[in-house]
């Protein structure tokens, strides 16, 4: 394997290791300082566009291999045409055989590698949206909890005083209530007052005329 093969294979086992990380369950704090190091760090962002120029040159090496292998294809099978009972047909069938194999690795390592990267990107920004979408859930779940709390103290307020108005109207009744009991105590005790005299003056005017 070529050298420029060998770090295709070495971009596409830490695209692999990446994705496990990504994947793997982590609580939601460890993964908050994780994704914010990694989508604020400027080590990060400058090792991110290092990367996006290797892929790059790994486009350009999987349209190669493209290329080739459809090449090789093409000349297998014309060797199949032509037949193969010439002398040396073997070597060349093994030949052909050996490139064909060698075309469709390098194609499926440059193309399993530009897959990842691609998976890879769209893995990390969901997850990053997903955590924006939990901590705006939770100030959201905050701020209702702290608005029925005082919306439940308000109510609570307002009861207290509808009770407070209600008592202070049932012991101005019962004060009412009071007065106009000796009020009408007081008019009975003139009533009888004024009887008592008025039948002295009466029975006195009887006894006179007698």
């Amino acid at each position: 394997m070529t050298i420029y093969y060998s770090l295709t294979f070495m971009l596409l086992a830490a695209e692999m290791v990446t994705f496990c990380f990504l994947v793997f369950p982590l609580p939601h704090s460890v993964r908050k300082k994780v994704f914010g190091f990694l989508s604020e760090s400027t080590v990060v962002a400058k090792i991110a566009y290092a990367l996006k120029i290797s892929f790059i040159f790994v486009a350009i090496l999987f349209a190669d291999a493209v290329q080739r292998m459809f090449r090789v294809t093409a000349e297998s099978e014309l060797a199949k045409q032509n037949g193969t009972a010439h002398t040396g047909s073997a070597q060349l069938e093994n030949s052909l055989a050996a490139r064909k194999f060698y075309s469709q690795r390098n194609t499926y390592l440059t193309g399993f590698t530009l897959f990842l990267s691609l998976v890879l990107t769209r893995t990390f920004y969901l997850i990053l949206d997903l955590i924006h979408t939990q901590e705006e859930y939770a100030k959201l779940k905050e701020s209702t909890s702290g608005s029925s709390k005082s919306t439940g103290g308000a109510e609570s307020s307002t009861e207290v005083a509808e009770l407070k108005a209600k008592v202070a109207e049932l012991s101005k009744k019962d004060r009412d209530f009071e007065t106009l009991k000796k009020q009408a105590a007081q008019q009975a005790a003139e009533f009888d007052r004024l009887a008592t005299k008025y039948n002295e003056a009466t029975g006195a005017n009887v006894s006179k005329r007698d």
